[in-house]
């Protein structure tokens, strides 16, 4: 079944250099550009991540250092990407844990601000682990009766992940063939930050990890002010601190 748009929706796939959200960068990116009427427009770039590919992660989508040396790096096509998907809503497979985080830390390296928050957003994965709890291969042979060739190329898993939406709209009556339902039905927790370390429940921001997961930020920002610091100057994400620090700016300004 086609997917109904109103707006593009960009079908994307990042490979890197690792997970570490905070540390690791990416080296291909591959996005599917679809418009309401069908038309498709596809990117894919290799990207040179300016520090070394494990050999583990080379094991994985067998791009080495040698495949990026003469790449751009994530800088260089920033704008252009940005401009490529700014009116666009996003697909992808588990968008919300590892390429969405990823793709904002590049940009915000880049001293481009993006912000998808504003955007519909389908985890495909989401969706997926609801109906079925299965793998992206397993998904693909599940709902559209085939091997994923070249798996871990950013491309074969982009045009995989939008195939098993477009199947997941024929297999599940429940569904609704609308971007803002999917986008709703394959999101479990309000992120405030795209690493999920922090969420909004009834109004109210959350800590989402940690000895303080489940409490409110503001109560323990009060009770405990050096844990702020403790964030700012820890292994946590730009766009994770970003929203920790507008948190408590709209305390004191209150």
């Amino acid at each position: 079944m086609d997917l109904k748009l109103n707006n593009p929706i960009v079908v994307f796939d990042i490979e890197a250099t690792g997970l570490n959200i905070s540390f690791d960068r990416i080296v291909e990116i591959s996005i599917i550009k679809i418009f309401p009427g069908g038309k498709e427009e596809t990117r894919t770039r290799r990207i040179n991540p300016e520090i070394p590919i494990p050999v583990e992660a080379s094991a994985i989508h067998g791009i080495t250092d040698d495949d990026v040396k003469d790449c751009p790096t994530f800088k260089q096509i920033a704008k252009s990407l940005a401009e490529f998907i700014k009116d666009s809503d996003l697909a992808g497979y588990n968008l919300f844990k590892f390429d969405i985080p990823l793709l904002v830390e590049e940009f915000l390296r880049a001293e481009i601000s993006i912000d998808f928050r504003r955007k519909k957003i389908i985890d495909v994965q989401n969706i997926f682990h609801k109906m079925e709890q299965r793998t992206l291969a397993a998904a693909y042979r599940f709902y559209c009766n085939k091997a994923l060739e070249n798996a871990h190329s950013a491309y074969a898993d982009a045009k995989a992940t939008y195939e098993i939406l477009q199947a997941q709209l024929d297999v599940y009556s429940e569904l609704k063939n609308e971007v803002k339902f999917l986008s709703e039905f394959s999101t479990y927790t309000k992120n405030i930050d795209y690493a999920g370390r922090f969420i909004m429940q009834n109004g109210e921001p959350l800590f989402n990890f940690g000895k303080y997961k489940g409490q409110k930020i503001k109560d323990i920002l009060i009770k405990e002010p050096s844990y702020y610091n403790w964030m700012m100057n820890g292994d946590f994400t730009l766009d994770t601190k970003r929203a920790l620090t507008e948190i408590r700016l709209s305390m004191m300004l209150k």
